[in-house]
């Protein structure tokens, strides 16, 4: 089974607004199925509608709702109790931790694959081959808006054109992680740029204008890569002696592209799985969702990782592997956290 990331959309509004009227009804009853609902992450959309396609084809009758209003926008209807899955490019924040608790919605956190963010151009770009993470401040800090206007602002070898920048919206996790690991303090970021929750639309804009630059998830400029270019990522540690990196499913889980790659995550209600149904459809992700990862063009999480996130859900381990207060940014790997005693 393989979709285009660009069709996800389509098919998101077919699964919520219903399957067909044989899907819509339980063996032998006649009646619509309780709704397994999900939202949040766009980056984590296409893993989630993927799992969720593949586990409705085997468990007629079941019906899962899949939507996309960015990572925190997902917490808020999560922390609500209006979802019972949160898809997420970022670990759970403080703020939304509380919002929960004060709504007593206890969570399980699921990692389910790497990702890593694209630093994108037009392909006719001949000039940005490559970045350092101290170039991409300079050109999305808050201090830069308004300022640094065109290319040779950032590096002085370059055009002196007028730079189109497109990037994730506020609600998205993967604006918090850019900026948190960019410009070292997450949704502190310039706000003159096109910005959209909507990866697509970032692929329209950046492919569209020889001057545009951006930055999005891996997965979506592997799905678009004819009508975008890579840049090359350069941490500025001296210790790493990798110089520039292009994110590759190599680079991202070996954790060689710094600092743009990242795990994400599934939020899980555990009061909900007390629902039958429930409770399936979250086994059968961490059970089988490695091989629909690959397809929709992310990294899945390395065996002995998979194995501790079938533990962790097994065990119904409550709350976060993070200190909300360091957010992600540590030297722990995540099998490092997984095996963290709680």
């Amino acid at each position: 089974m393989k979709v285009s990331i660009g069709g996800w959309a389509f098919l998101a509004l077919v699964v919520a607004s219903g399957c067909s009227s044989g899907d819509q009804q339980t063996p032998g009853e006649g009646a619509a199925p309780s709704v397994i609902a999900v939202d949040g992450s766009s980056t984590v959309f296409p893993i989630t509608e993927a799992v969720a396609e593949e586990f409705q084809k085997q468990n007629h009758g079941m019906r899962v709702t899949v939507g996309v209003s960015g990572t925190g926008g997902g917490f808020q209807k999560f922390c609500r109790g209006e979802t019972v899955i949160s898809n997420a490019s970022r670990q759970i924040l403080a703020a939304e931790i509380e919002a929960c608790k004060a709504a007593s919605v206890s969570f399980i956190e699921l990692p389910v694959a790497y990702d890593g963010m694209a630093v994108v151009v037009h392909p006719s770009n001949t000039w940005a081959t490559s970045m350092t993470v101290v170039e991409l401040k300079r050109l999305w800090e808050p201090a830069a808006q308004g300022k640094v206007l065109r290319w040779n602002q950032v590096r002085a070898t370059w055009p002196a054109q007028e730079i189109h920048l497109f990037g994730a919206g506020v609600d998205s996790g993967t604006f918090d992680y850019f900026t948190e690991v960019i410009n070292g303090k997450a949704k502190s970021s310039r706000g003159d740029y096109t910005s959209s929750e909507d990866d697509n639309i970032l692929v329209q804009g950046v492919g569209g204008d020889q001057f545009a630059l951006g930055y999005m998830g891996l997965a979506y400029y592997e799905e678009n890569k004819t009508r975008m270019k890579l840049v090359a990522v350069d941490d500025g540690n001296p210790n790493n002696g990798q110089g520039p990196i292009l994110p590759s499913i190599e680079t991202v889980r070996g954790g060689t592209y710094r600092p743009l790659s990242r795990p994400v995550f599934i939020y899980v209600n555990a009061a909900a799985l007390e629902r039958p149904e429930v409770n399936e459809f979250v086994s059968y992700y961490v059970e089988s969702a490695s091989d629909l990862i690959r397809e929709v063009g992310y990294v899945p999480l390395a065996d002995v990782e998979q194995e501790l996130v079938r533990q962790r859900f097994a065990a119904k381990t409550l709350g976060t592997m993070f200190d909300p207060a360091m957010g992600m940014q540590t030297e722990q790997t995540l099998e490092q956290r997984l095996r963290a005693p709680r």
